[in-house]
């Protein structure tokens, strides 16, 4: 796995990796993934997390769906709100037990460097990951060879990454038929007055499904993304729950629950 110049390269950033670097056992042979404690510290300051649409069911479960954009429509699950917080990772850098992790947090710090311009793609690390020691019983490598733990991570993250692709295509569709639209989400306050919108984000949008002519709903029918869509559309539910999340762990009166940083 050692790099060349048919191999995809690492530019740019990547979502939640600090140094992303290829594997290769030239720079990674005596290294290994020792456990943390607190395994979770990476990703305890976001507020979403990427998905692909074979997760989009189970993760509707636990977490609001949303779509990062109209125009780039990428799924993504809703991990909090107003501040920096994971309110799905307690204070001891766990995630809440029985909550769905998603794929992209699980196959960390291993990731996939793409080539964008063919199918081919390469196992990337990330250097900077706590985690990374020499001192780990593990290793990387063994005799120049990929171990076990590590021929484990890479067909999870092959596995992600053709999950990852067949979420380009749902996007495709996505956007061919104009399916979402902005979106706001509400809460009445107790004392009564006017719903509060406390989320803006970008949903699937049922009425265009409902105006569709006959060929074009067949094929999004054929498609298979219905279930999809409305699974999305179900985990509408979870906004209240997480704002109860917030609430709960900040210990925020409900005049409070749209501040950022009350009660921390």
């Amino acid at each position: 796995m050692s790099q060349t110049s048919t191999t995809p390269q690492v530019t740019g950033k990547m979502f939640l990796y600090e140094r992303p670097v290829l594997l290769n056992p030239e720079e990674h042979g005596a290294l290994g993934i020792k456990a943390l404690d607190r395994a979770f510290d990476f990703c305890a300051k976001i507020r979403a997390a990427p998905i692909t649409i074979s997760e989009v069911s189970v993760a509707s479960k636990n977490y609001p769906i949303i779509f990062a954009s109209v125009e780039q429509p990428m799924p993504l699950a809703v991990l909090g709100l107003v501040d920096d917080v994971n309110l799905f990772v307690d204070e001891d850098g766990k995630w809440e037990q029985y909550a769905y992790i998603p794929g992209y947090i699980r196959r960390y710090p291993f990731g996939v460097a793409r080539d964008e311009q063919s199918d081919r793609y390469a196992i990337v690390l990330d250097a900077g990951f706590e985690g990374l020691s020499a001192d780990a019983e593990g290793k990387l490598f063994e005799n120049g060879e990929a171990s076990q733990f590590t021929k484990d991570a890479i067909e999870f993250s092959r596995n992600y990454e053709d999950d990852r692709r067949m979420t380009d295509r749902f996007v495709e569709l996505l956007k061919k038929f104009d399916l979402l639209a902005p979106q706001t989400a509400q809460y009445t306050p107790s004392t009564g007055g006017d719903p509060v919108t406390f989320a803006q984000y970008v949903g699937f949008e049922e009425k265009r499904l409902q105006e569709m002519n006959d060929a074009d709903f067949l094929e999004v029918r054929k498609a298979g993304i219905l279930p999809i869509l409305y699974a999305q559309l179900l985990s509408m539910t979870n906004w209240r729950l997480l704002m109860n999340k917030r609430a709960n762990r900040l210990n925020l009166t409900e005049d409070q629950l749209l501040t950022s940083g009350a009660g921390a």
